[in-house]
């Protein structure tokens, strides 16, 4: 006869299941709740107490974690050493391990003090997981209610296929690895950098490509931790490429920079336009202002609720999405007569302590950027009046999300011009200038290594820079300042973003 062990914490689809095995002549074996509840249901199951001689105990913390459990699980069939050592402890297979593991992804995110989250820490689940999945060849182990129908059709056409039997053991080292991860990350801190980098993540979707149509892609949530986008919800619209979500989440990040009501606009992981509004309707129009061609086809990003105005004005163009943190109920009407717009719920601010980027044979990692400065400092002869110097903040703001080297001009609450990306300053200030048109305040996230940008800014009419400090010709570019009457302020903290 052959035999089951059955122990899950998800009991959806078991009792379906294990009355199937009962009917092909198995033998259940069971413990704790999961034997009471088939028991209850008729199915009768033996209790592993009963065949390892010794009670459950400390809690249930020690119920699986014994040789003759152990010791049916790992023995090779065709190994006859190990079948005669089963027959000389009177140990006999166990052939299939369907388990499922205590919910410690979903309790470390409760209100539960930490003592209890330990309790959700399961150890004799993927033990015996592991222990099965390790012998595959002889045993079908189950870790995904998901998989119990697949198992059933082969086992009716006659046996688990081998093929099967690699992949489900495949899925078990996969959800170890990835509980173990999200254990470490729990009692080490999120924050912390360890001997060895443990990533545990969840698939919530596959998507339609990644960054080019002949490219698959899946976007995984973080099983540990909270995120803005780790349980962001799609309101309408097509499905999600890889781009789509990576651009998301800069112009969600850009916006949750400010308290008072902004809105970004974002192509291709780079501002294209930001500015602050009294309303929504005034925010997105402004920021459309700043640069009604990048805006086409971009994502818009607001801060605060999108009304059923700034709706009307945001369908008046094409726009890949719409992310907010709440939508009128009229607003979300208008935006879903656009039947491809993706319209996006974030209901939580950037929280990530870690900026993961990967590299061909590795990933770099490195705390996230959550600093900004606000120890100014004027070094000039002059300062800011106070409308120029929220107008510096405001550009200071955006600048640490433009990639390097980046350049900010800003007018009133409005970004107008956004130099991204350039292999020297100058150009990427000339291109910041120029587009900004009559723009009144500029903002760099690194040191001026010369006086250009200030000779540049001089020539076309702006009126104060903000700027990190450090260089060795700082002296340089604040005589300039001076000649030209331009105040300027260093922060003391540069914002690269490669």
């Amino acid at each position: 006869m052959k035999r089951a062990l059955i122990s899950v914490y998800d009991k959806e689809g078991i009792l379906e299941f294990s009355s199937f095995l009962k009917s092909q002549g198995w033998e259940i074996l069971s413990t704790g709740g999961t034997y009471r509840h088939l028991k209850e249901n008729g199915l009768n199951p033996v209790e592993v107490s009963s065949v390892t001689g010794a009670r459950e105990m400390l809690d249930g913390r020690v119920k699986t974690l014994h040789p003759i459990i152990h010791g049916a699980i790992l023995a090779v069939r065709s190994n006859e050493e190990h079948m005669n050592t089963l027959k000389e402890e009177k140990i006999e297979t166990i052939d299939m391990v369907v388990v499922n593991l205590y919910p410690f992804f979903e309790e470390v995110e409760s209100d539960k003090t930490f003592d209890e989250k330990i309790e959700f820490i399961d150890i004799g689940g993927p033990t015996m997981l592991r222990s099965s999945a390790k012998n595959f060849r002889d045993v079908t182990v189950i870790c995904d209610t998901a998989d119990y129908q697949k198992v059933q059709d082969e086992m009716r056409a006659g046996d688990v296929s081998f093929k099967t039997r690699k992949e489900l053991a495949g899925k078990v080292f996969n959800l170890t690895a990835a509980y173990d991860g999200a254990i470490s990350q729990f009692l080490l801190g999120e924050d912390s950098m360890p001997e060895y980098f443990h990533t545990s993540f969840r698939k919530v979707i596959d998507l339609r490509y990644g960054e080019n149509p002949h490219q698959k892609a899946a976007y995984y949530g973080k099983t540990w931790g909270d995120g803005a986008l780790k349980e962001f919800k799609q309101l309408g619209g097509k499905e999600l490429s890889f781009n789509n979500i990576r651009d998301m989440d800069v112009a969600w990040k850009i916006v949750n920079e400010f308290e008072e009501l902004v809105c970004c606009a974002l192509k291709h992981s780079t501002p294209c336009a930001v500015a602050k509004g009294i309303s929504a309707f005034d925010a997105y129009s402004r920021a459309y202002e700043c640069d009604p061609m990048s805006i086409f086809g971009g994502i818009v990003a607001l801060n605060g609720e999108v009304t059923a105005d700034a709706a009307r004005e945001m369908v008046k163009i094409f726009l890949e999405i719409v992310i907010a943190p709440s939508f009128s109920k009229e607003a979300l009407e208008i935006l879903k007569g656009k039947k491809n717009l993706r319209i996006i719920l974030a209901e939580k601010a950037p929280s990530d302590a870690l900026d993961i980027v990967h590299v061909d044979g590795g990933i770099l990692v490195q705390d996230a950027d959550l600093s900004f400065s606000t120890d100014f400092k004027v070094v000039t002869e002059t300062s800011p009046s106070d409308d120029l110097k929220d107008d510096l903040i405001f550009g200071q703001k955006v600048v640490k999300h433009v990639k390097s080297n980046a350049i900010v001009v800003v007018k009133k609450g409005m970004a107008t011009g956004i130099g991204t990306g350039q292999t020297n300053r100058i150009w990427a200030a000339q291109q910041a200038i120029e587009r900004a048109g009559d723009g009144v305040v500029l903002a760099s996230d690194a040191f001026f290594p010369f006086d250009d940008v200030v000779s540049l800014s001089g020539e076309k009419g702006i009126k104060a820079i903000i700027q990190p400090g450090g260089s060795i010709r700082d002296e340089d570019s604040i005589k300039t300042c001076n000649k030209l009457n331009i105040p300027m302020i260093f922060t003391g903290m540069r914002h690269f973003k490669h």
